[in-house]
């Protein structure tokens, strides 16, 4: 009996000292990993900036998204990426719920602080089930080294979550993009223009010069040359600047990557994009983006990638494939949620695409951008009521496409007084970005000037407009966008053939057979044109044809034409006796 007592002393002796360990290694920070039910998938919350400068905050940030780049190109881990993770700033965030809203088991949280040229790194690796600590650790470095502090993160996450490296990942995360610290200072502020870039041009502009002054830096900085390429090929693609220097630039930047760094997964990355944006060789840009998919399959970049240039080829089942494997990793990215809400748009199927602009409007209620896709959308079901509740908080100082889809609803209720109004209010009081988009403005007032029965105004408008858009076309022959709102000008001041010229010029630059996407948006203002010069027949054919098409559609924002569209657009009136169109109305939507 003695025996078995001291026996079970000895037991509870070794528990608490065993409970003491564990207590000390959590204290230092050093807690083994877990052996049993690790998930091998994981979210990185946004790190807090704790400097005492607030304007460092872009320093946390590009730490954070160096570090998901690095984990991305482990195969065997599950990544949710920045967009979906972005959200989560509120200190005081449920890990449990944001673990079941993102789709994995593990959360690391941190928190940057950065002193002059030194840096202090906090991170702790969390299992959201348990709260349990897997790992935590601190680096105190300069920052000089901070680059290899992102590598240790990211090698200590992997090896907590036991995750079998190969050779090739290994050696990955050691390397160490650039030795100058200002160069990697300015690519960081680079990466956090980046992110808003989605409606900016001047993010875009801002990304250029930060990723411009690293490479002056650091001529061999592969990393930050292609990320320059990306975003000159980006510029150049969303139209802000299709000129033969801003291709040419986009252009040397990759070249310098592929030499410095051929494997290097971003080279891969703007290589595609180059394809993509640049040469528009569609084809070319998917294989690309394939075979990195292969390489990176944790990577929703390149996910998002393979969907927005599969849909850019009219393999729309296809890209929203791929949008929902992205959303698989990036449940809540609301730009990957809003393209796949828009594809299902285009396709229209619009009770797909609201479902899925709510679920990014229950992430980012307030996003105008989202908030006008989700009312364009209740536009082409014919449901004004829903579609003006949306837009009551639009005015003349909102973002473009969230204000031409409030123009757009204005001219379905025929309200065109109050176009007219807000209109002029926006050409004088609203700071654009660029011509293009001030002379869109006057194009839009233009039309609703003429709308409202006052031709003289439309006239003096459109003149505006074409002295604004004919410099543009002359720098830019081949940007089939400039031409395509040239000729409306044309047309909005009565001048037929030069009208007619300049639509018909649109649709060679950009035809739909090379571009399934935007080449029908240059038929329809053909369409357009022809209507209000008297070719009814041509036009009602081309209408036709539209509403069996996927596109984007010039008249209704993003949206393609529909029945219930063409029914209420008092724009298409001149064809209301033509019994073809008034079928066309007639037709169902699915």
């Amino acid at each position: 009996m003695d025996q078995e007592k001291s026996a079970i002393f000895a037991l509870m002796a070794l528990l608490v000292a065993l409970a003491v360990a564990i207590s000390w290694a959590l204290w230092k920070g050093k807690l083994l990993p877990q052996k049993i039910g690790i998930t091998k998938g994981v979210a990185l919350l946004p790190f807090e900036n704790l400097s005492p400068d607030p304007d460092n905050a872009y320093f946390a940030d590009g730490i954070h998204e160096e570090i998901l780049a690095r984990l991305a190109t482990i195969h065997d881990l599950k990544v949710i990426s920045r967009n979906s993770t972005q959200q989560y700033q509120d200190k005081s965030r449920n890990l449990h719920d944001i673990a079941k809203q993102l789709g994995v088991s593990n959360i690391l949280e941190g928190s940057v602080r950065r002193d002059a040229d030194h840096v202090r790194v906090n991170v702790q690796l969390i299992s959201a089930q348990t709260n349990a600590y897997i790992w935590v650790d601190t680096y105190n470095r300069k920052l000089t080294d901070i680059t290899a502090v992102e590598s240790e993160i990211a090698r200590g996450i992997a090896e907590s979550l036991q995750v079998k490296l190969t050779a090739r990942e290994a050696q990955a995360l050691t390397v160490k993009p650039t030795n100058n610290p200002e160069a990697y200072d300015a690519y960081l502020r680079g990466l956090v223009f980046d992110a808003r870039t989605a409606y900016s041009n001047d993010a875009q502009r801002n990304a250029i010069t930060s990723y411009e002054r690293a490479v002056q830096l650091d001529p061999g900085f592969a990393l930050a040359w292609a990320r320059l390429s990306r975003a000159d090929a980006a510029l150049y693609f969303i139209r802000a600047d299709q000129t033969p220097a801003r291709r040419d630039v986009a252009r040397r930047a990759l070249e310098n990557a592929q030499e410095l760094s051929p494997n290097l997964p971003e080279t891969h990355l703007a290589l595609g994009y180059y394809q993509y944006w640049v040469l528009r060789d569609y084809g070319l840009a998917k294989d690309t983006f394939a075979r990195l998919s292969e390489i990176l399959p944790g990577s929703s970049d390149i996910l998002y990638a393979l969907g927005l240039v599969t849909r850019r080829q009219g393999k729309w089942d296809e890209s929203i494939a791929h949008f929902e494997r992205c959303l698989a990793l990036d449940p809540r990215n609301t730009e990957v949620l809003s393209n796949a809400a828009w594809t299902y748009a285009m396709l229209r199927k619009l009770s797909a695409a609201l479902k899925l602009y709510d679920r990014a409007l229950e992430i980012t209620p307030d996003d105008l951008d989202i908030v006008a896709a989700k009312a364009g959308t209740y536009q082409a079901e014919g449901n004004l009521k829903e579609a003006a509740a949306l837009l009551t908080g639009i005015n003349v100082q909102s973002p473009i496409q969230p204000f031409i889809t409030k123009m757009t609803q204005l001219r379905l209720e025929r309200n065109h007084g109050e176009a007219v109004r807000l209109l002029q209010a926006r050409q004088a009081q609203f700071q654009f970005a660029s011509q293009i988009d001030q002379g869109t403005n006057q194009v839009i007032l233009a039309f609703a000037q003429r709308l409202e029965g006052d031709i003289a105004a439309a006239k003096a408008t459109g003149e505006q407009a074409r002295n604004m858009l004919k410099p543009l076309c002359r720098d830019q022959p081949d940007n089939s966008f400039f031409a395509q709102q040239l000729a409306l000008a044309n047309a909005a001041l009565g001048e037929k053939e030069m009208a007619l010229s300049e639509a018909e010029r649109a649709t060679t630059l950009l035809p739909t057979a090379a571009d399934p996407l935007s080449g029908p948006t240059r038929e329809e203002a053909l369409a357009l044109i022809q209507m209000m010069f008297g070719d009814s027949s041509r036009s009602v054919s081309t209408l036709n044809r539209l509403l069996q098409t996927p596109y984007i559609s010039w008249l209704y924002g993003p949206m393609p034409a529909t029945a219930a569209l063409l029914r209420l657009d008092p724009i298409w009136d001149p064809l209301r006796a033509d019994p073809v169109f008034q079928k066309l109305c007639e037709e169902k939507q699915k």
